[in-house]
């Protein structure tokens, strides 16, 4: 099925959304924006490789050469889904799904119905150790004092062992549930080479708060997201980190490097483009976030949604500014390959509508372990340990999630 009804009554959209939810399986696709929930299955075709070199090179003419001849076959579902990662060096995993459901956003009725993922014992290593991660900081921190890097994202990661299978479609339901107002996905990815015999589908999950960029038709939307504050379960000493946020010259200086590259990449594209003076606050149940709306009208109706995100990726908010440097920089500090984390994901459609959210507040999860990931943007006036402490709280959006409701300690 492609779309709801025409006509659908709010009680019917809200039943077939929860469907959806509740029909998740591992090996499906779930997306779901503030504005629709997508469950595909299956795959029809596979958008391939670049074949060597940098994975993301031509990737949206290989979309649609991919969408063209899958409608060729008489199939009649014209969307691509998935994930692409962070950089080229890893395969872009997109593909035609055989059945596509649709429906309105996500709604939940007062019921909390959440329970634990984890079933049995668990352990929990962070790779690096947070010392580890304070010595890169202070690293980067030294490049930014001896060459032109303003700003690079340096990254931890959290491995939890299960004894048992994790659920993910609790986990996927927890986190859709305190999420309601960013993008929540599951997505099937491709085995890694170095995988153990036996080892089960891997499966990328997560909650974003941040649309990288949606398209639809000829109106473009972005909303970068940088500069962050946890929240505190204090009423009035959250109000006074959401105030001390929008007031910190050092995230206003973060946030406007994000905004100007973000215009910069989506201005060749647009014969109009919005860009608002300053940033609003907006919040998850574990942070606060600097954030502009950014909209604008195509030139051309050609251009796809992808185009557009790859066009804007990876935006200083994931990797840093300038691009080079701080890829460089990451490359070097970071002990692990990010893979799809800070990449991004979502779907395009034949038309060239879509929408791909920046894939942070997630993890890729196997059978019985989970990798979670944070970062944070360090920059002139960071402190090793206050971004180890930004990086604790963006874990809490997963933690709390499967159950685990704690901070990881330094």
């Amino acid at each position: 099925m492609v779309g709801a009804p025409a006509v659908a009554r709010e009680p019917e959209q809200e039943a077939l959304s929860s469907r959806l939810l509740r029909d998740y399986d591992a090996g499906a696709f779930f997306f779901a924006s503030p504005k629709r929930t997508m469950l595909a299955r299956g795959v029809f075709a596979t958008v391939p490789d670049a074949g060597g070199g940098n994975s993301l090179d031509g990737l949206p003419e290989r979309v649609t050469s991919v969408l063209n001849a899958s409608r060729d076959a008489a199939h009649d579902i014209p969307v691509a889904e998935g994930a692409v990662p962070f950089d080229g060096k890893v395969a872009a995993h997109l593909v035609v799904p055989m059945t596509l459901q649709r429906a309105g956003p996500m709604v939940f009725d007062g019921a909390n119905t959440a329970r634990s993922p984890l079933a049995g014992q668990y352990t929990l290593r962070p790779v690096p150790e947070p010392s580890a991660y304070k010595d890169g900081v202070a690293a980067a921190l030294k490049l930014m004092q001896q060459g032109p890097l303003r700003k690079v994202v340096l990254s931890r990661s959290l491995h939890v062992d299960t004894a048992a299978p994790v659920d993910l479609r609790q986990l996927l339901h927890n986190l859709a549930r305190r999420n309601p107002h960013g993008y929540t996905f599951a997505v099937d990815l491709p085995q890694r080479a170095d995988a153990a015999p036996g080892v089960g589908r891997r499966t990328l999950i997560g909650a974003s708060p941040e649309l990288l960029v949606a398209r639809s038709g000829l109106q473009v939307l972005a909303n970068p997201l940088a500069g962050s504050a946890a929240r505190s379960l204090d009423p009035v000493e959250d109000q006074a980190r959401a105030t001390r946020l929008m007031a910190s010259p050092k995230d206003l200086h973060e946030h406007a490097v994000v905004i100007d590259a973000v215009a910069e990449a989506l201005r060749p594209f647009c014969k109009t483009l919005d860009v608002p003076r300053g940033p609003s606050l907006v919040s998850t149940q574990t942070m606060w976030h600097l954030s502009t709306r950014i909209t604008g009208e195509l030139k051309d109706p050609s251009i796809t949604s992808l185009t557009l995100a790859l066009a804007m990726h990876p935006t200083p908010a994931v990797c840093g500014h300038p691009t080079a440097l701080a890829h460089e920089a990451i490359g070097n500090l970071e002990p692990f390959h990010r893979g799809y984390f800070t990449g991004t994901v979502g779907w395009c459609d034949a038309n060239g509508d879509g929408q791909w959210a920046v894939t942070i507040r997630c993890a890729e999860a196997d059978e019985r372990t989970l990798r979670l990931f944070a970062g944070a943007g360090i920059v002139v006036g960071s402190t090793p340990e206050a971004e180890l402490a930004e990086t604790e709280a963006k874990f809490r959006t997963m933690l709390q999630a499967m159950g685990l409701g704690l901070e990881v300690q330094p």
